[in-house]
């Protein structure tokens, strides 16, 4: 039993940390069916829908690095107020968008919002569950990949079946963000897992040099980019395979939220470094069977890169958590941010090329050089983990 058990209400708070990361993921499966609403209804371009949605991901990455540090000064408890303001504040600004300025305003209000959430609640996991870190982690991403399939089918049946205003895929939004709201308001918050093992401040700076930190913080880059950015302009990389793209997203995250959710098993048969090399090779397969998919077969190919992309951002977060706990919150915090940071990077990239004329496919089978690269380093991580003791594993 943990510590934390007797003291505070875990259930109540795991409820309430689901309930805002189900807002986060929301917003990016709604964004993503924006994507054609902007384009054919306010004229934007691959390159301006790529540069309006990068505040979503380099936002979130400055509320993580800024929120990170504070969250042990300030608790965890007022960075969760941050996280609803920058919600509240960024859908309301979003439902009235009309340009790339007001789409921008409102896509970086989320982004804060977002981050803010990642900032407090991947510590606050790791403090309430210390024996359990990888299985809750990947079960309270869950809903990351759930709150997506919330999303995206709100987004098909309300704008593609019922013929609704784009602007009600965002009013949803606000049932979870009121109740996540009322029961963190309502609730104590422990101490962060870094406080309670007494590392310094400072200590947990310096953690960042460690060589094995900057070697994740590296690979985070990569394992975000080939997962988020591919979701996100699912709109555009499969327009022509002859599927309605958000289904695909919806059926892309399903597959991720189960795997999410049954990641003990899998964690006691592969453990943390396992997970990670077992994710590249699914991701590298799944993004080149996608660039030649066509009809039906897409899903199928569509299923073999969720199993890939499924256990990287938890098991990134959780690795960490575990092999360098002494970085505490700021780490996980530096972590999250830059991979969200390089999502915003790769955008307008992908953007670009699909401006230039370059078709969904050959997109794709670029963005397969990513989980290729990965497939090396996780191999010689596993290695060198392997050699070390088992209980550094």
């Amino acid at each position: 039993m943990s510590v934390f058990e007797s003291t505070f209400d875990r259930n109540r708070i795991f409820l309430a940390s689901c309930l805002a990361l189900t807002v986060t993921s929301m917003t990016f499966a709604i964004r993503a069916r924006l994507e054609t609403v902007f384009q054919i209804d306010y004229g934007l371009t691959s390159q301006d829908i790529g540069l309006a949605f990068g505040p979503a991901f380099w936002g979130f990455t400055l509320a993580m690095v800024i929120g990170g540090p504070l969250v042990d000064l300030f608790g965890m408890k007022r960075i969760v107020s941050l996280a609803f303001i920058g919600h509240a504040i960024g859908i309301v600004l979003t439902i009235f968008a009309f340009d790339f300025w007001t789409l921008f305003w409102g896509t970086l209000f989320i982004g804060i919002g977002n981050g803010m959430v990642e900032a407090a609640l991947n510590p606050l996991i790791a403090t309430l569950y210390p024996d359990q870190k990888t299985k809750m982690l990947n079960r309270f991403h869950v809903w990351f990949p759930g709150g997506i399939v919330i999303g995206s089918l709100a987004a098909y049946f309300l704008i593609d079946i019922l013929g609704l205003p784009w602007q009600t895929m965002l009013i949803v939004l606000f049932l979870p963000l009121i109740i996540y709201g009322i029961l963190f308001f309502k609730t104590t918050l422990p101490k962060t897992e870094r406080v309670v093992m007494g590392v310094s401040y400072s200590g947990m700076w310096k953690s960042l040099l460690k060589p094995l930190f900057l070697f994740m913080a590296l690979c985070m880059l990569l394992t975000a980019a080939t997962e988020l950015g591919t979701n996100q302009r699912i709109e555009s990389l499969l327009t022509d395979t002859g599927v309605s793209a958000i289904l695909v997203l919806a059926f892309i995250n399903g597959i991720m939220a189960i795997g999410r959710l049954f990641a003990g098993p899998v964690v006691h048969r592969l453990n943390t470094t396992g997970m990670l090399l077992f994710s590249a090779v699914f991701s590298f397969l799944g993004l080149i069977w996608l660039s030649s998919a066509s009809g039906y077969t897409t899903f199928a190919a569509a299923g073999v890169f969720a199993i890939g992309i499924c256990y990287f951002w938890p098991t990134m977060l959780s690795f960490v958590s575990e092999n360098i706990p002494e970085s505490g919150a700021l780490g996980l915090s530096v972590m999250g941010g830059l991979g969200m940071f390089s999502v915003s990077l790769v955008l307008p990239i992908m953007g670009t090329f699909l401006d230039a004329d370059m078709s969904g496919r050959e997109t794709l089978r670029i963005m397969s050089y990513l989980p290729a690269v990965l497939i090396l380093a996780f191999g010689l991580l596993f290695l060198f983990k392997k050699r070390s003791k088992p209980a550094e594993v």
